[in-house]
């Protein structure tokens, strides 16, 4: 009786805590949701074959916490199978209307869930949904906050009068969001596009916004905090450890080839190309390091000595193609 009074007040809202080799984080994870202020939630911990004690600990903690869930479940799998894979095996479990994705050395924020669905209730055409993201290093003290991010309404994205098609040719362009943690996302939106693609074994969220946009769905902004992200030396993508360039680079440029050249004018292609020819010489030959000599070199080979550039700057700058094409807009 309890759980249906509790339903007709407040949606069943699934917290979806992605893990792999979590475990001198996946607590403050798994505290931060349950110490959310929305009473009504499940809890699913999905781990993609973890090698240290992260499935243990979860397993522990469950034990001792689930009664402040209506539904707990912890999903393994016996070989690693990548983010988006892990993703997808919780949005089958799931039966809830609404998402959200935390992963298990990050942190929700006490009212991330309650802020969410306000915004959803006040936004019914809303199904994608982004907010603010407080940048920590290492641990979630005032010590080690960073900044928030995006440090002003990403207008170049999120513009309210943008529709879904909008900022589909403007993701086409580039990945323009860098707050992907906060994400909260309606699930039915996330079936109709076929989930996640599992070929993208470590970069899940640039597809998906373009999936999403592609088929209509308009994503959502609002400037609040909703999530804690942690930088620290174990992370896939830390920006303390790439040089010039990001270790996820190449990966990312094979998924705009598949994804995104197709719908590109040919001179931006062909831009892009070049700087991946000239970042692979630099990752093969040891150069993709921060030296100042090295910036300088790499700078002149993707710039200066990019020829394909100079016709996207020369449609931009002198035919003002930008009036009348988004992919050469200023």
């Amino acid at each position: 009786m309890r759980s249906k009074l509790l339903e007709l007040q407040q949606p069943l809202i699934s917290i979806i805590v992605t893990t792999f080799n979590s475990a001198l984080y996946v607590i403050e994870t798994l505290e931060s949701s349950k110490a959310q202020t929305w009473q009504n939630l499940e809890l699913i911990i999905s781990d993609d074959c973890s090698t240290d004690d992260t499935v243990e600990i979860c397993r522990s903690w469950i034990a001792q916490n689930e009664g402040r869930f209506l539904r707990t479940e912890l999903i393994t799998v016996l070989v690693n199978t990548g983010v988006s894979a892990n993703c997808n095996r919780c949005i089958k479990v799931s039966g809830q209307e609404w998402i959200k994705f935390i992963a298990g050395d990050d942190i929700l924020l006490p009212n991330c869930i309650a802020d969410n669905v306000a915004f959803v209730k006040e936004n019914p055409d809303a199904k994608v949904v982004f907010s603010e993201v407080l940048l920590y290093q290492n641990d979630f003290t005032a010590a080690n906050y960073l900044h928030t991010i995006p440090g002003i309404y990403p207008m170049n994205v999120m513009n309210p009068a943008f529709t879904a098609n909008d900022q589909y040719k403007i993701l086409l362009i580039s990945d323009r969001i860098t707050y992907t943690p906060s994400v909260f996302l309606n699930r039915l939106a996330l079936l109709q596009v076929g989930g996640y693609d599992e070929t993208n074994r470590l970069i899940e969220d640039y597809p998906m916004w373009l999936k999403l946009t592609r088929a209509g769905s308009k994503l959502y902004f609002f400037k609040k905090p909703t999530v804690g992200y942690r930088r620290h030396q174990a992370a896939a993508n830390n920006m303390e450890l790439y040089g010039l360039f990001k270790p996820l680079f190449f990966k990312a440029a094979a998924i705009r080839k598949k994804e995104v050249y197709p719908y590109l004018p040919w001179d931006i292609v062909a831009s892009e190309k070049h700087v991946v020819m000239v970042s692979k010489i630099f990752q093969q030959i040891g150069m993709n390091k921060k030296v100042p000599l090295y910036a300088s070199l790499y700078k002149i080979g993707t710039v200066y000595l990019n020829p394909f550039q100079y016709v996207v700057l020369f449609k931009r700058k002198v035919l003002k193609y930008g009036r009348i094409n988004i992919f050469y807009a200023d």
